[in-house]
Formats: C-alpha cells, sequence, structure tokens
C-alpha cells in the first residue's frame, strides 16, 4: 500500500499546478497535481510529453479512465469514487494508481481492506 505524507514515511509533495509555467517552475522532485482532467487535460499531455510524473483530482470513472489513457501516474480521489474506480482500474490493469484522501491515520486499515493502491494526507499537498 502506497503512504503518501503521514510523518514516519518519507514520500514525495505533490504540488497543484495551475499553468504550463507553474510546471516549468516547479521542483522536479515534487509530483505535477492538476485539477479534473476536463479542466486540465492540455496540461496532462504537455507532462505525458515532457516526461514530467504528474497526478491528477478525480471526481468520476470517467475522469479516471481518461487520466490513465494520459499517462497520469497518481489519481486523488475519495473514498466513494476510489471504490468504484479501483475495480475498472485493476480489470484494465491501469498503470495510473489510486490514491484517497485521508486526513486521519486510521482511515489507513479501511482503505487497505477495499484494495485500493494507496492514500494520501492533505500535508502532502502544496
Amino acid at each position: 500500500m502506497i503512504i503518501i505524507g503521514h510523518p514516519w514515511v518519507e514520500s514525495r509533495k505533490f504540488c497543484k499546478i495551475f499553468s504550463i509555467d507553474d510546471i516549468k517552475k516547479s521542483n522536479p522532485n515534487d509530483i505535477v497535481l492538476l485539477e479534473p482532467i476536463v479542466d486540465s487535460h492540455k496540461l496532462a499531455k504537455y507532462c505525458q510529453e515532457n516526461n514530467i510524473p504528474f497526478a491528477v483530482t478525480v471526481n468520476s470513472l470517467q475522469e479516471a479512465i481518461f487520466s490513465n489513457a494520459l499517462g497520469a501516474k497518481y489519481m486523488v480521489c475519495e473514498e466513494d469514487d476510489a471504490l468504484i474506480i479501483h475495480p475498472v482500474a485493476q480489470e484494465y490493469l491501469f498503470d495510473t494508481r489510486v490514491l484517497v484522501l485521508i486526513h486521519d491515520a486510521k482511515e489507513i486499515s479501511k482503505i487497505a481492506r477495499s484494495g485500493i493502491d494507496g492514500v494520501i494526507f492533505p500535508e502532502a499537498i502544496c
């Protein structure tokens, strides 16, 4: 299970990006975090063409499918959405990992039992 943003586990920061200039100015060690793909597909394409690892905020199965097709490394979503997305991601062997945004370490076990790829804490997002 992937755990991002917990103080016990070293992980990369996910930085919200809104333009190509933001991407160019970002720290190369950070993961670029894009808004839902409907609003950021051009930025996702730029990241894909330039081999820049990126994550996308996902609110639906359709957004998840497009995020994977555009090469997202991670998709960040709420638990309810992850429960719908993850089985499809498994069936189609998505390269994109599904992360659930959580606020308390007590939620990790629940997410793990669901088989979802991982969790991300808000502290990992800048």
